[in-house]
């Protein structure tokens, strides 16, 4: 799609200024400004389901997208108008098919005798993702082997996705098919809408995004992320030959710090000059 810009981004701690770090002023004004234009479409990929994206638009005054990956890489959809949601059910019959005829129910019934494991809430599952809350001392390497081999058993082809709800203190478990992620996601996205690798930008933060960042997809990573974040990002984008592909925000861009939205302004900078102007920006030196 020559000529037109996808902007993918992550939003809790991306976007959305929700972790501990401080955000710049005027940072998501900028960014409003930038996705308005006709040249750039927007894509939110998160973990939340619909009715949190929602919430999250309204709460953080965000822009409207013109796509949502949701449910950690197992739904899409497209924003018509900015209210009517269109499940991309393509997408999800696609990556049904490595679950080899199990259904949801029959895959938490094979799981329900795990004490250590605990069913999320109703509106947290679907139909391509099984979720739970883990205590945060659980062996979740000892715990992943159970769980891989029982799933294995079942001839059902899995991905297991551990994270951390850090204000609930829980740990959270999604078993996903083999082939959803945010990556595989992103990359159907930008297939069935003509989008190439030079008109995408990803954003993202944390670790369920480092698939995407250290893919050949130009990525940025914000600045307000963990040390461990950026330590295995940059190492796994430099063992795959991918760094040219990987931005580190540093902060700096109009004197912004490089956290949440500056971050990824100053990351789209770098990869599309073009669009400092479009984020009604003074003109700036070349960016390193």
């Amino acid at each position: 799609m020559s000529g037109h810009l996808l902007i993918c981004t992550d939003l809790d701690r991306t976007l959305i200024p929700n972790g501990p770090q401080p955000e710049s002023p005027l940072a998501r004004e900028y960014f409003a400004a930038l996705v308005s234009r006709a040249e750039v479409s927007l894509a939110y990929v998160s973990g939340r389901h619909r009715s949190l994206v929602e919430q999250a638009i309204t709460d953080f005054q965000l822009p409207v997208p013109d796509f949502v990956i949701g449910d950690v890489g197992t739904t899409i959809y497209r924003v018509v108008a900015g209210r009517d949601w269109q499940q991309d059910d393509v997408w999800e019959d696609e990556i049904a098919l490595d679950w080899a005829g199990n259904t949801h129910a029959g895959l938490a019934d094979l799981l329900a005798d795990l004490e250590q494991l605990q069913l999320q809430e109703a509106e947290k599952q679907n139909r391509c993702k099984l979720s739970f809350y883990v205590q945060l001392q659980a062996d979740t390497i000892a715990l992943s082997q159970v769980i891989e081999a029982r799933l294995e058993g079942a001839g059902a082809q899995c991905r297991l996705i551990w994270s951390v709800d850090e204000p609930a203190n829980i740990g959270l478990l999604d078993i996903l098919p083999r082939r959803a992620s945010k990556y595989h996601a992103v990359r159907a996205l930008m297939r069935g809408r003509g989008f190439d690798l030079g008109g995408t930008v990803f954003c993202g933060d944390s670790g369920n995004d480092i698939e995407v960042l250290v893919s050949p997809v130009p990525s940025v990573l914000v600045a307000n992320c963990s040390d461990e974040v950026r330590l295995e990002t940059l190492s796994k984008a430099k063992a795959g030959g991918q760094l040219e592909n990987l931005y580190v925000a540093h902060g700096g861009l109009m004197g912004m710090n490089g956290n949440y939205a500056a971050g990824m302004l100053e990351g789209i900078a770098h990869y599309h000059p073009e669009t400092i102007a479009w984020m009604q920006l003074p003109a700036l030196p070349e960016l390193s």
